[in-house]
């Protein structure tokens, strides 16, 4: 997706902002007919019974047929394409689910034609929206050719972007046969094998202290009020910004992984898991529950997940996944695994041969090298002899 900073007229804001509620209502409607199906029930409509659907409520509402039919018979399209991604036997995808106003905006748009994106001058260019007319964008680089589609986003900020499909084509690999092992972490955002170490850029210390006096005046504001209204917007626009850093990091960082080298080695972890709250229930209450919430800040703020999904974009089939078990703990030099080792967060000595350095790119080399051991010993790829005999359960 080639994403562009949309800038339309506050009239034409009011009618992206109408296709917005237009587009989050009918997919919500889908989501209600889907929910109340359970088996032995006839099955929820389909695609082409949503449309005809829709089309009987345009002509008894005004306020819908008022929207761009496009949009909406779009939205249900896309939600078909949701739930076939569901039930996906191969790849499932998550159910598809609610859409909230101020957070779920945006909608698509299908069979565009070559004229209806142009270049106005160096860096303006227009897009014709339904019902809006010709939209300015920044045009900050050049429109991928073939592109056929859109998607038109407003993001907590209050920003505007349109985005257009299109594959970009992979990095070509350098061809000089060398490997790079990424070591992930949250001092350091990514430790390369050859010693570098990249930061990942987040706000600044007088924008956090400016993002705490904001939560401090939001806790204290009234529900609904206006200057609650003020404050949200004020704190999206600081966390937009540090998203933003982010995500530029992760590009450059992969472009320059995906440039340099034939092979990176990243470690296969699940984000998703390592993240989840220590809350626990009311009948096992979690502990340490504030400092996994602020471990698991740090990890999202390190764009862990972002960095190796743009790398399997940029290089794919260069990107390989190596088990992450011990290898912090491992001496790159010796092979030697003890976790005396790592005196510290950013030192590693080892207890066996004396090598000494910082212990994420000694990680990152292991990475690079494919090392990983288990707990009963191995190198993490072949099974280890060194374990007691199972029982086998003989057929009948």
């Amino acid at each position: 997706m080639s994403r562009y900073r949309l800038l339309p007229s506050p009239a034409q804001e009011a009618v992206l902002r109408g296709h917005c509620a237009h587009a989050r209502y009918v997919w919500n409607l889908a989501v209600e007919q889907h929910t109340h199906w359970h088996p032995g029930r006839k099955s929820a409509p389909g695609y082409l019974e949503q449309c005809r659907q829709l089309t009987a409520a345009r002509a008894e509402h005004d306020w819908l047929a008022a929207g761009s039919q496009l949009v909406q018979q779009q939205a249900l399209r896309d939600f078909a394409q949701a739930m076939a991604a569901f039930f996906d036997p191969v790849n499932p995808a998550g159910r598809p689910s609610w859409r909230k106003a101020g957070r779920d905006e945006g909608f698509r748009v299908v069979a565009v034609k070559p004229g209806q994106v142009r270049r106005l001058s160096r860096h303006v260019g227009e897009v014709r929206v339904p019902k809006a007319g010709w939209v300015r964008f920044r045009w900050s680089r050049a429109v991928p050719p073939g592109a056929k589609s859109y998607r038109v986003t407003m993001d907590r900020a209050g920003r505007w972007h349109v985005a257009f499909a299109a594959i970009p084509r992979p990095v070509t690999a350098p061809g000089n046969g060398e490997v790079v092992g990424v070591d992930r972490g949250v001092a350091v955002g990514a430790a390369l094998s050859t010693g570098e170490l990249l930061h990942t850029p987040g706000l600044t210390a007088s924008e956090r202290k400016r993002l705490l006096r904001l939560e401090r005046r939001l806790a204290r504001a009234r529900l609904g009020s206006n200057r609650r209204g003020r404050v949200r917007l004020a704190i999206a626009r600081l966390k937009a910004r540090q998203t933003d850093r982010r995500k530029d990091w992760a590009e450059k960082a992969s472009t320059d992984l995906a440039r340099r080298f034939d092979v990176i080695h990243v470690e296969n972890l699940d984000v998703k898991s390592m993240t989840r709250s220590a809350r626990g229930t009311a009948e096992a209450p979690g502990r340490n529950v504030r400092q996994k919430a602020g471990l698991n800040r740090g990890i999202l703020a390190s764009g862990w997940g972002l960095l190796v999904r743009r790398l399997e974009d940029k290089a794919p089939g260069r990107v390989q996944k190596i088990i992450p078990a011990f290898t912090s703990q491992r001496c790159s030099a010796c092979g030697h695994v003890d976790a005396k080792s790592r005196e510290s967060q950013a030192r590693f000595v080892c207890t066996a041969c004396g090598f000494a350095g910082h212990a994420d790119v000694n990680a990152a080399r292991n990475i690079a090298a494919g090392h990983a051991v288990t707990a009963r010993g191995g190198d993490g790829v072949t099974r280890p002899v060194n374990r007691e005999p199972q029982l086998l359960l003989q057929s009948a």
